[in-house]
């Protein structure tokens, strides 16, 4: 088994649902979700990010607004669409089911003898 794979697999799976979460707090500019993501120990480079907001606006999740910059080019600013708030709510049920359940088989199979293993509840 190829565990960093793996690693890497379980981040991208849930991707998406967490720059929807720092979009559904408000208006964002895409290098305040890195900053956001990356504070979260959940890296992720622009050239990842641009894809992601560009499918989730072609869902209709999304929508954007150019904002004059003093400093340079327009900047793209991102709001999350009633839509998006719909599947937003939709993938935080989802979430919170998944997370409940996850925790609650490694609680009932794995014993915790390591200080590295964390069960977030």
């Amino acid at each position: 088994m190829d565990i960093q794979n793996t690693q890497s697999q379980m981040r991208k799976g849930v991707l998406e649902f967490c720059i929807l979460s720092i979009i559904q707090q408000g208006e964002v500019y895409p290098s305040d979700i890195v900053e956001k993501m990356k504070g979260a120990n959940l890296h992720i480079l622009e050239g990842t990010l641009y894809p992601l907001l560009t499918r989730l606006k072609n869902a209709g999740l999304l929508n954007y607004r150019w904002v004059e910059s003093i400093s340079g080019p327009p900047r793209k600013y991102f709001v999350m669409t009633e839509e998006g708030k719909a599947a937003f709510e939709v993938l935080l049920k989802t979430w919170n089911e998944m997370t409940n359940s996850v925790n609650e088989l490694i609680q009932n199979t794995h014993p915790i003898n390591s200080s590295e293993t964390k069960i977030v509840s």
